[in-house]
């Protein structure tokens, strides 16, 4: 019988549910194969049939294999009853939840409460499948350097505005009413940003920005996209005809609270996960917590190791 997801609407739910390790294998083996037909993470091979090890044996190339192969479980430690107490954690909590709760949570380390994250935010990388269109929002923001908290022995000059000494460009571009982007940059220049820009927004798109000159090649006759300003310099945020970049500021807001409030500190290196992570709880914040566990589930056949982790930092 097919597992019904619209039922963990709750954490208790999903606690009394996946009881033991072998019911979160059957789960995963009919999220995986749901029309029946187990197919071999190694060569491809179809209707792989079930031994009394409790693996698969594929008879095209004579594999054996269980359940968890090719998936973000492969090889784990840790019970698949703590992975998807933790998918369904990090799936549900508005702003994310800190590998130190996690430990505390599901009682495993807080190291490997932070591995088990970071894989699960390996999951949510963006793509450019479905393009932006009709009214897009394009805006800039810069993380860290916050000069005033630190001592004056310890700052560093010449980082006000858009300066990237001590802070990192993120952009980001959402169309209203519709899904949202956002990645790190090295700079917020042309040169830069209209390569993004024409990458994830399709021809005819009316983008509103503010007056940075990033976004002057907009202007241009043989432009092909039509281009509303809001001058936030003068103080102007809405001029009452729709002209505004208030759903993505509401993004940057809604991140900072994320970066501040739950992690505190995240380093350069992992800082495309964590804004991966924002960029999906925005595109799917009219969704269920039980449809994001489900779409967790379709989304884990990724095969990601410790030496992938390593490899950002």
């Amino acid at each position: 019988m097919k597992i019904d997801f619209n039922k963990f609407d709750s954490l208790f739910k999903v606690m009394n549910y996946f009881s033991t390790d072998a019911v979160c294998k059957q789960t995963l083996a009919e999220s995986r194969w749901s029309d029946g037909d187990v197919v071999c993470p190694y060569c491809g091979g179809h209707h792989c049939h079930l031994c009394k090890d409790d693996r698969y044996l594929c008879k095209e190339c004579n594999h054996k294999f269980n359940v968890t192969v090719g998936t973000i479980f492969e090889n784990t430690k840790v019970s698949l009853r703590k992975w998807f107490i933790a998918m369904y954690l990090i799936s549900s909590h508005k702003k994310g939840i800190a590998s130190h709760q996690l430990a505390r949570d599901i009682d495993v380390t807080q190291k490997t409460a932070w591995f088990m994250l970071q894989k699960i935010r390996s999951l949510y990388g963006q793509t450019d499948e479905t393009a932006l269109e009709d009214e897009v929002e394009c805006d800039e923001m810069y993380l860290g350097g916050r000069e005033k908290n630190k001592h004056q022995s310890r700052k560093t000059e010449g980082t006000q505005g858009r300066s990237t000494k001590t802070k990192t460009p993120i952009f980001g571009l959402v169309q209203r009413e519709g899904d949202l982007r956002a990645m790190m940059v090295t700079d917020t220049k042309g040169s830069t940003l209209m390569p993004i820009i024409k990458q994830f927004v399709k021809d005819n798109a009316h983008l509103f920005t503010d007056e940075h000159n990033g976004y002057n090649e907009l202007h241009a006759e043989d432009s092909k996209y039509k281009h509303s300003i809001i001058r936030h310099k003068e103080n102007q945020y809405s001029d009452g005809n729709g002209v505004t970049t208030n759903t993505i500021e509401g993004f940057w807001a809604h991140f900072k609270r994320s970066i501040f409030g739950i992690y505190h500190f995240v380093s350069v290196g992992y800082l495309q996960r964590y804004i991966d992570e924002s960029v999906y709880r925005w595109n799917t914040r009219k969704a269920t917590e039980s449809s994001r566990f489900q779409e967790m589930f379709r989304m884990s056949e990724k095969v990601y190791t410790y030496k992938h982790v390593r490899m950002v930092a």
